[in-house]
């Protein structure tokens, strides 16, 4: 949308933003501040300044490490699908105990033992880590990560981690967003189900003597 204005018009108003994103003007006028960037209530926002400051804050200029610990079949399907696809995102290196995946490559990505993390974090200046490890490992492996240096976990384990608030942690469990979808999707046949009972029942009305 930005693009497509900038070609139209040097400015943009907080209102035409909200009307875009269907939020309230004030709201964009938050969320903009919380981005280091304030625009004048006479001209707006400079569009060029405003996609700058955006960029900036989604792909900053310098590349993050990332690291996956474990290995199993989620841990290989994330390597392959992440592997050339974000360019401000590297893969680094990739963890497990298992002495069959101990100093196998998977999608380009080294595989270290686990006793390694410490060290292999450190040297590699890794500071994102994906944990695909049980539930029972989770905290363990978290605190490693922690420890190491690593200030951002997407954690697919379903357990619940207790670790400094410095540190993001986005938790992705597959079942509880399936169970999300499920109920969702079985709301909307209940509704669709009394529209179409309250049809029949109309028509039936309408046609009784």
């Amino acid at each position: 949308m930005l693009a497509d204005r900038r070609l139209s018009g040097p400015s943009i108003f907080s209102h035409e933003l909200a009307f875009a994103c269907r939020l309230t003007a004030a709201q964009v006028r938050r969320d903009l501040m919380l981005i280091g960037y304030s625009g004048s209530s006479t001209t707006g926002y400079e569009v060029k300044r405003l996609l700058l400051s955006i960029g900036a804050l989604l792909d900053p200029p310098h590349i993050r490490e990332v690291a996956i610990v474990g290995m199993g079949h989620l841990g290989r399907s994330i390597a392959a699908y992440l592997v050339n696809r974000l360019p401000k995102i590297h893969l680094n290196a990739a963890f497990d105990i298992s002495p069959d995946k101990i100093g196998a490559t998977f999608s380009g990505v080294p595989c270290f033992a686990a006793g390694q993390l410490s060290e292999v974090v450190a040297s590699r200046e890794i500071t994102l880590g994906i944990l695909t490890v049980p539930a029972d490992q989770a905290q363990s492996v978290a605190e490693h990560l922690v420890a190491a240096g690593v200030t951002g976990i997407l954690n697919f384990a379903p357990a619940c981690l207790r670790i400094p608030e410095k540190v993001h942690v986005v938790n992705i469990d597959m079942t509880v967003a399936l169970e999300k979808v499920a109920f969702f999707a079985c709301g909307s046949q209940r509704r669709k189900g009394n529209s179409d009972d309250h049809s029949n029942t109309s028509n039936i009305d309408q046609t009784a003597p």
